[in-house]
């Protein structure tokens, strides 16, 4: 057999094969649903109880960084206002207090922001896996073959099923897993 013969038979080959196996897949409707995670990590029950949880963490600390901020501006306003009275020493020990109460609030600060960021992230990662899970709950009862998640550009009502997956969230949070 000649080279183009071969080529020729195997494109053939090729083509039979994919249709084989195209055919049945399209001689049954597939059931096709679309879910728009942003919305469903915003409106479920179960993220607004998670970030009301981080914001009743975190408020304690805040409330130092506050009256640490508050007294560094109390000391501040202070310094500044008896600085052309204050012996050189006495001026020397007043701006070092200063800078190291500025460096305290800026450490507070930053260690506050690391803390919460990397709690946030850790119920964010628990609700997207309770979210994946519910999804697929409502997917195999509802018979879809096919749900899609981020990356849609578009899709019609009639596949999108974020409405339903919001509701199972909230009958399943209602039910008692977070009453």
């Amino acid at each position: 057999m000649s080279f183009v013969m071969r080529n020729f038979v195997r494109t053939v080959a090729a083509a039979a094969l994919v249709f084989v196996l195209v055919s049945p897949a399209s001689a049954q409707e597939l059931k096709i649903g679309v879910v728009n995670v942003p919305v469903l990590m915003e409106s479920a029950p179960q993220a607004k109880i998670a970030m009301d949880a981080l914001e009743q963490e975190f408020q304690p600390r805040q409330r130092e960084i506050i009256a640490k901020q508050k007294e560094f501006e109390e000391l501040t306003t202070k310094v500044q206002r008896d600085v052309a009275v204050m012996g050189e020493t006495e001026r020397r020990t007043a701006e070092k207090d200063l800078r190291d109460m500025q460096r305290e609030v800026t450490r507070l600060q930053n260690e506050f922001r690391e803390d919460l960021n990397l709690r946030r992230n850790e119920e964010l990662g628990q609700l997207q896996r309770s979210l994946l899970q519910e999804v697929q709950a409502y997917a195999r009862t509802a018979g879809f073959d096919v749900v899609l998640g981020d990356g849609v550009l578009f899709a019609s009502p009639t596949v999108n099923i974020t409405g339903f997956v919001l509701e199972a969230m909230e009958a399943k949070f209602n039910a008692g897993s977070g009453n």
